[in-house]
């Protein structure tokens, strides 16, 4: 039995990984267990906020919410968004299928690898997924007009990009994505999925919401559960002109939306400063955690604009054999990236969290690197190690996606939300 209690044949189940409740609930009372699988902001809301959330929790639970258009009419009004510019749902995979269903007829073009309902929804409903393989080579950084040459050789009816792309971390600038949408008006769709784009401080105005919803086939993909750490209330919304988004709004059940979504929607515009200072500690810790993760002996780490980090293992080390022993032996979750298309197992995504957790990760690490593939490179001082070469472009040459961290951010919340 494994120390920490938990029957590791939980995560060999089903193509995702084990929800935080299933590992919780094998763990048994009293566990505590490390989450460095799902990608959520972990400074927002505020322990205040919670508090208020709690207090509100009889009245929430117990009455019915408002229609999705009056919530939806609220949150535009937050974020200084035209309504009829704005679908709200039940979390951003709920739209990703329904615009499968309404707007994708025939082929739908998408590099990989990627967010995985963008290849397995279409695919579902028997379309043509046209897949642009990222190359490990270049860091799995996607070239626009390369993606553009695919897209009109495969004839391609519907492309969509992620920006900033999961699992890989990188950020598109937003001139090229405009470009981009652009260069293929002709196409039945352009999506733009900008689930984690709130965690790039690359730019101060990243996201090209505004600009999407004066294009005829644009579509932009916002998911508030990642960005306000409240995956579990499931809610997101896209932004396109208003006879796309009035035509996805009114596919929408009425009562879509909960009324925990619902009062928190109330609250986003009471917490601005909260929610920027949770962006600016987060880019702090993105920072510091790349670092750590560098000490350890083979491991490559790839340069991250999102709220986490790629990693390619060592050769001789076993992805799925790595998730296990992490969680059988020191109680942390981790996403091992075999079942992602374009990857192995021999990568894994890694959320970025607070140091004193990212020490437990790299200690659970090591113990596995020694007590399993006991070699050299374990004696030698880790800053040496020559597989941090994507560590090293990130954090020492500065390629052009990131830009030094900021003493402060200097955006505002409601200006930052106007632009997408």
């Amino acid at each position: 039995m494994a120390r920490t209690g938990i029957d590791t044949s939980i995560l060999h189940k089903g193509a995702h990984s084990a929800s935080y409740f299933d590992l919780a609930r094998a763990a048994g009372e009293g566990a505590e267990i490390v989450d460095f699988c799902i990608p959520c902001n972990p400074y927002f809301p505020t322990p205040e906020m919670f508090d208020e959330l709690s207090r509100d929790l009889k009245s929430i639970l117990k009455y019915y919410p408002s229609d999705a258009a009056t919530i939806t009419k609220k949150l535009a009004s937050v974020l200084n968004l035209h309504p009829q510019t704005v679908a709200m749902a039940n979390g951003s995979t709920e739209l990703i299928t329904w615009i499968d269903h309404l707007l994708v007829k025939e082929s739908l073009a998408i590099p990989i690898p990627t967010f995985g309902r963008w290849t397995d929804q279409p695919l579902e409903t028997g379309k043509r997924v046209d897949m642009f393989p990222l190359q490990e080579r270049d860091g799995f950084r996607l070239d626009l007009e390369e993606y553009v040459e695919f897209i009109r050789e495969r004839k391609s009816r519907v492309a969509v990009i992620c920006n900033v792309n999961n699992p890989d971390g990188n950020y598109l600038p937003r001139r090229d994505v405009i470009r981009f949408m652009d260069a293929l008006s002709d196409l039945d769709l352009v999506v733009v999925d900008e689930s984690f784009i709130d965690f790039s401080d690359a730019e101060r105005y990243p996201s090209v919401g505004p600009d999407a919803v004066i294009r005829p086939n644009a579509v932009v993909l916002k998911s508030l559960g990642k960005n306000f750490g409240l995956h579990g209330i499931r809610f997101g919304y896209l932004l396109a002109n208003p006879a796309i988004a009035g035509k996805i709004a009114k596919t929408l059940p009425k009562w879509n939306l909960n009324s925990l979504a619902e009062k928190v929607v109330h609250m986003i515009s009471d917490h601005e400063m909260e929610y920027e200072e949770s962006l600016r500690l987060l880019s702090r810790d993105r920072r510091a955690m790349a670092r750590e993760l560098s000490r350890i002996p083979g491991l490559t780490v790839f340069p991250s604009q999102g709220n986490f980090f790629l990693v390619k293992l060592p050769a001789e080390w076993s992805g799925v054999a790595l998730r296990d022993f992490l969680v059988a032996n020191h109680g942390i979750m981790t996403r091992e990236c075999g079942n992602k298309l374009g990857m192995t197992s021999q990568f894994m995504r890694l959320v970025v969290r607070q140091t004193d957790d990212v020490d437990r990760l790299v200690d659970g690490m090591m113990d596995y690197g020694q007590r399993f593939h006991t070699r050299p490179a374990y004696d030698t001082d880790p800053l040496e190690s020559s597989s941090r070469r994507w560590a090293e472009s990130a954090y020492d040459e500065q390629p052009d996606n990131l830009i030094p961290y900021p003493g402060h951010r200097t955006t505002e919340y409601t200006a930052r939300r106007a632009a997408g």
